[in-house]
């Protein structure tokens, strides 16, 4: 079973964790996407008012996550960068400082999946 909730921080920042939180946000989103296949067998839940923002609402979801992971993912590359870029990687060494993980999205994340109303 997958987890329901993974919380990442900047001391747990690695590999592993990211791929925790990726599977869980895959999770989520396959649930997403059976529930929007279910609404089809049922056309008067989508003529619903709080059906509709609903979808509304995870779609602006999902595009604020996109926004995010790419604003997270360009923090992570300019702070890798300082790790191995001289002088600062002497300080980096010093004091622990370590490459940091990226977010991977999964093959065919950029396509949003397919609802037919």
């Amino acid at each position: 079973m997958l987890p329901t909730k993974v919380t990442i921080s900047p001391k747990n920042l690695d590999e592993a964790s990211l791929q925790r939180f990726q599977a869980a946000q895959d999770n989520l989103s396959s649930t997403l996407s059976r529930l929007m296949m279910v609404t089809e067998n049922y056309p008067q839940l989508k003529a619903t008012q709080n059906f509709s923002e609903l979808q509304a609402q995870l779609e602006g979801t999902e595009n604020r996550i996109t926004v995010e992971r790419m604003k997270f993912n360009e923090v992570v590359q300019d702070y890798n960068i300082q790790v191995k870029r001289f002088p600062s990687n002497i300080f980096a060494g010093m004091f622990g400082f370590k490459e940091k993980a990226f977010f991977k999205a999964v093959q065919g994340a950029e396509k949003a999946p397919e609802v037919k109303f």
